[in-house]
């Protein structure tokens, strides 16, 4: 199955490590469910960092890029609970990807996630990469150790900060385009990660080398588990 809807939203951060216990508890039990019943959620799932180090990584599936600046949504944004605010202070070097899916195939919920966040070369960069991509990912779903490949792209909704923005403290940065891959095997993912090298995706209109991240699933929820 790919992923679900045509929108998403991916985030990477830090957690600090006293608080990650605590974090998962509430992310589990408050976070997800709080999201999954706004309408236009359709799947929320949560990687930690490989090695047990602060990275946590998130993926929202969504309907469309405008769930993102609906009503229902911008009231839990700008209403976070007690449990969240006690929280929201701890998310570290927040990066937030509100992003159209553009290429989905196979499905998510694997084992293992590798994720390569890529920046532009400038607004023509961007359609460059999203032009290449789809063609080296559309081979991998099938592929030995392999699940899913996707490829999304960012855009920013015509929203003002929000409470959670302002309790986090630092302004949230972005990637232009995502390239994530999922699997049972991470030797596997990690192979074909490092064949989307530098020289190769400058080449395809990457501004820097891409930011990898390597992850293990946590938990994954659909509205009808929190209903």
């Amino acid at each position: 199955m790919a992923l679900l809807g045509k929108a998403a939203l991916a985030m990477w951060w830090n957690m600090a490590g006293p608080m990650k216990p605590e974090f998962e508890d509430w992310h589990t039990h408050e976070h997800f469910p709080e999201r999954l019943r706004v309408p236009g959620f359709l799947r929320s799932s949560r990687w930690t960092e490989n090695g047990g180090g602060e990275g946590v990584f998130v993926i929202y599936e969504l309907d469309t890029h405008g769930v993102l600046s609906s009503p229902a949504y911008l009231a839990r944004l700008n209403d976070p609970t007690p449990w969240s605010r006690k929280l929201m202070p701890y998310h570290r070097d927040m990066v937030r990807c509100q992003s159209h899916v553009l290429v989905s195939h196979g499905s998510l919920a694997g084992r293992h996630a590798v994720t390569l966040r890529l920046t532009g070369e400038g607004p023509e960069g961007i359609d460059r990469l999203c032009r290449d991509l789809p063609q080296r990912l559309a081979s991998l779903a099938g592929r030995p150790g392999f699940i899913g490949a996707h490829l999304l792209r960012h855009e920013t909704p015509a929203i003002a900060q929000t409470t959670e923005q302002k309790i986090r403290g630092t302004p949230d940065q972005v990637a232009d385009v995502v390239v994530l891959l999922t699997g049972y095997d991470a030797a596997a993912l990690a192979a074909v990660a490092a064949e989307l090298d530098a020289a190769t995706l400058r080449a395809s209109g990457a501004s820097a080398a891409p930011v990898v991240g390597t992850y293990t699933l946590s938990h994954s929820a659909l509205p009808a588990d929190v209903a």
